[in-house]
């Protein structure tokens, strides 16, 4: 906003029945404009966008299969992570399943 104020908004990243582009919704839905106004640019410093739709795509497992790429000596780094959990010393540990079939 014109004090320096950052601003934040929250849309769906996919929402064709109401608009055709997330960013654009969010930052008309920010400025108070409706589907037709022009955006003036002019007003706006910076547009910072997140979305979530690959995570969610790997986590449901509806993306297509993908491969994994590393170098030698660091196929177990995505199986070791970073040992966080509840209980860090407990003798059986549940690990999640991996969100890769093979490492190349």
């Amino acid at each position: 906003d014109p004090s320096g104020a950052l601003t934040t908004t929250k849309v769906l990243s996919e929402n064709p029945e109401v608009y055709r582009d997330a960013a654009l919704h969010g930052i008309r839905t920010l400025m108070g404009l409706g589907t037709s106004d022009p955006i003036p640019g002019e007003q706006i410093e910076a547009v910072k966008m997140g979305t979530t739709v690959a995570t969610n795509a790997l986590l449901e497992r509806k993306g297509d299969r993908t491969a994994l790429v590393i170098n030698t000596g660091f196929k177990d780094a995505l199986r070791i992570a970073y040992q966080a959990r509840p209980d860090i010393f407990a003798r059986h540990i549940v690990l999640p399943e991996l969100l890769y079939e093979q490492v190349v």
